[in-house]
């Protein structure tokens, strides 16, 4: 259960709240963010939502429409004059709370430092001294999605703020302008000469540096499966690889990989920004990937995703669960009796089977 510290309620009155929320680590972390900002913004319409995100997530961020401004944070390596502008701009803009999701004593120390009255964040380490508004959530033990764990945070933030939370907001948490998906079908048919009337299923075997994932092998074995499979049941699909920066080799060699095999599969060129690649991922049926920032993404998108995960406790399916609805989602992890990591202990069989009955399904309900 989520509990918090006794403070005053931190009522703001005469005008609209500004609320500064933190989120400054990585792609997927930002992205299991968005149901969090989705709920500030159900509830306090009126409020100016600003961000504090790294330059890399900023793109993202200025696309989020439950973001009204963009602070870019210079980081942990970052001088003292860079931290000193920061906290500077901070008491300029006069927010009314500091919501935190990810804790360090730093920006704990900043919104401390800049006069926010309201300053809600997890209970964790000693950064929770800045903190007015602490939040136990045990986050180590891996019992509820991220995600959960972030909308829960903000309801203790509307709380303080003398709000009753509300009902919590549903996928998609990137809801797109109607026939945003049928230009980005268009734009990519033509571009790689792609049937639109066929299942698109991207594949990104990349991992950004962090997250544990199959290897390429098990990729293009997972891939042929699927595809054999799909064709018992008279369905082709196109296969689009994507790639991350400095990933683009690997998927040129599943991509040639998989040709070589006879599936039809093309490599996504690269776009001019990663706002742009992130709205290409709305043209996919299905995600593959392992649990990295592309496939929350596509999740925030509400795109169909399968997701594969290690075993170990601080990087579980169920932790990093991605936030589309549930019939749209699924999750591979090694066995309980196989290593924490072992991801070749995964039955791609098994996944296969489930992956492409999702396909088939989505491709029935489109069709009727």
């Amino acid at each position: 259960m989520t509990s918090h510290s006794t403070v005053a309620k931190h009522h703001v009155s005469g005008h609209s709240p500004h609320i500064l929320v933190v989120r400054n680590d990585k792609l997927g972390d930002f992205m299991l963010a968005w149901p969090a900002l989705a709920c500030l913004k159900a509830r306090l319409p009126e409020a100016k939502v600003s961000v504090l995100v790294p330059t890399y997530t900023a793109p993202l961020a200025r696309l989020c429409p439950w973001i009204d401004s963009v602070i870019i944070d210079p980081g942990e390596a970052a001088g003292k004059q860079a931290q000193r502008e920061l906290l500077a701009l901070l008491r300029r803009e006069r927010f009314s709370a500091l919501l935190t999701l990810f804790s360090t004593p730093r920006v704990g120390w900043l919104g401390w430092r800049a006069g926010i009255s309201c300053r809600v964040a997890p209970a964790t380490k000693w950064a929770q001294l800045f903190y007015n508004q602490r939040v136990v959530q045990r986050r180590s033990r891996s019992e509820r999605p991220e995600y959960l764990y972030n909308i829960e945070l903000a309801e203790a933030l509307l709380g303080a703020l003398g709000h009753d939370p509300g009902p919590r907001p549903t996928p998609p948490f990137w809801p797109l302008p109607s026939g945003t998906i049928a230009t980005q079908r268009k734009e990519i048919a033509d571009e790689l000469g792609l049937d639109a009337s066929r299942p698109w299923l991207f594949l990104h075997a990349g991992s950004g540096g962090s997250a544990v994932n199959l290897s390429p092998r098990q990729y293009v074995e997972l891939a042929m499966t699927i595809d054999s499979q799909l064709a018992d049941h008279g369905v082709q699909a196109h296969w689009v690889l994507t790639a991350g920066p400095g990933e683009e080799p690997v998927a040129q060699e599943l991509c040639a990989e998989l040709g070589r095999n006879e599936l039809l599969s093309k490599v996504l060129p690269p776009r001019q920004s990663l706002g742009a690649f992130a709205l290409a991922l709305a043209a996919a049926d299905l995600f593959v990937a392992g649990s990295t920032g592309p496939l929350h993404i596509a999740a925030c998108l509400n795109r169909p995703t399968a997701g594969f995960y290690p075993s170990r406790r601080s990087a579980t399916s169920l932790r990093w669960q991605t936030c589309n609805d549930e019939d749209r989602r699924l999750a591979f992890s090694p066995p309980e009796q196989a290593g924490e990591s072992e991801m070749s202990a995964i039955d791609l069989e098994a996944a296969a089977l489930e992956i492409s009955a999702l396909v088939r399904h989505r491709a029935a309900s489109s069709a009727s």
